[in-house]
């Protein structure tokens, strides 16, 4: 067994596209529509999905926000050098919600960032 993906509902499929191809850096795998559903499937991710876990963008056509509930966590990155990675971010636009540091109990320095429909997202330090 093997992740295959995570599915996140989204509000604009063009912003969310902007923000995980554009400002994360991930590739849009494929996209596909669904015409008598009225929904598009978009998966995005940083390789292949035969090798990768990668996440499922899902627009439903007719739904323009969602109540994010207090269940979901976050997904994480590694990145290689934490403060740079959130001045690039934070000058394409991207919302820092939680500033690059150490975490208060120890371990790698992190960042939260938002995407454009509130998931958070947190960014770890990885050597």
């Amino acid at each position: 067994m093997r992740l295959l993906h995570t599915m996140l509902r989204i509000n604009d499929l063009d912003e969310s596209l902007k923000f995980y191809c554009d400002a994360l850096g991930m590739k849009l795998l494929r996209k596909q529509d669904f015409p008598n559903g009225e929904f598009t499937l978009a998966f995005v991710g940083y390789g292949d999905e035969k090798s990768d876990a990668v996440i499922e963008l899902t627009h439903n056509w007719d739904t323009r926000s969602y109540d994010l509930g207090n269940a979901y966590g976050h997904i994480a990155i590694g990145v290689e050098d934490i403060y740079k990675t959130c001045d690039q971010l934070r000058n394409k636009g991207v919302k820092i919600s939680r500033e690059p540091g150490p975490m208060k109990f120890g371990g790698p320095p992190i960042a939260f960032i938002d995407d454009p429909n509130g998931y958070k997202i947190e960014l770890v330090e990885r050597n």
